[in-house]
């Protein structure tokens, strides 16, 4: 038999020549190598990914359990209100009601918000007008209980309502939805400052920073940034609207 350590020939593993301290002989090392490092690689990635979609959910508060009302009041006709397979189903009894994010505050009281970030998702049935107020409050001095102070990101499909989805109602709007509302869309909602930008399906529709030296008309004195914050409401808009609302939530910013 050839000696199988001759230069040029590899011997089988069961040789003695590869017992200890060399259990594991590899004819090819460099691949052994590479191999390790591509799997350290993949472990600090997986690792890194971890650590970026944590801190990404950090500050993150839902608003809506699923379950309940738990948190939330509404301004008029609570009627219009209800939980239907885990959303928050509006149908107003009357033009209009308001369904405030109160928290655990009492009677009277909502909770602020100033700079945030706020995502939801919703849906309508065919024909249908609701909103989302923000750095609003409980006034609401007309006999169809319009909110009158703070901003509000338009949802609307109907034919007689020429706002559509998307827009910040009356200051930027838009003369055509960019989705079809009969199915989830997501809505996100980023206050800074006196920057608002609003997103539909993570498309934006709004870009808007309100000027320093603000004049509106009478009626729409109230659309304006509060600069100690405002409450987050849903709108239910008339009897022949119905709107769905899921997976609430809410970021503050600095």
């Amino acid at each position: 038999m050839e000696n199988s350590s001759r230069k040029g020939v590899v011997p089988p593993l069961t040789s003695p020549l590869y017992s200890n301290p060399r259990p594991h002989y590899c004819p090819f090392p460099e691949v052994h190598t590479h191999r390790h490092m591509r799997n350290r690689i993949s472990l600090f990635l997986c690792c890194l990914l971890i650590a970026i979609t944590a801190r990404s959910e950090e500050g993150w508060q839902t608003l809506f359990n699923g379950k309940n009302l738990d948190g939330w009041r509404a301004n008029f006709y609570p009627d219009s209100w209800a939980v239907v397979d885990g959303t928050i189903r509006t149908h107003a009894t009357k033009a209009s009601s308001h369904l405030f994010f109160v928290g655990d505050k009492p009677e009277g009281s909502f909770v602020r918000y100033t700079n945030f970030v706020m995502e939801l998702s919703a849906r309508c049935e065919t024909n249908a007008n609701s909103g989302v107020y923000f750095h609003t409050d409980y006034e609401a001095p007309n006999a169809e209980h319009h909110l009158a102070n703070g901003y509000e990101v338009q949802l609307n499909n109907t034919a007689r309502e020429k706002k559509k989805t998307g827009s910040l109602y009356a200051v930027v709007d838009l003369p055509k939805s960019p989705l079809d509302e009969t199915k989830w869309f997501k809505v996100r909602i980023t206050v800074q400052g006196k920057h608002i930008v609003i997103q539909m399906n993570d498309k934006t529709t709004v870009d808007y920073t309100e000027p320093e030296s603000l004049q509106r008309s009478i009626d729409k004195a109230g659309r304006k940034i509060n600069p100690a914050g405002g409450a987050i409401a849903l709108q239910g808009h008339d009897p022949t609207s119905v709107y769905y609302f899921k997976d609430i939530r809410i970021k503050r910013l600095p």
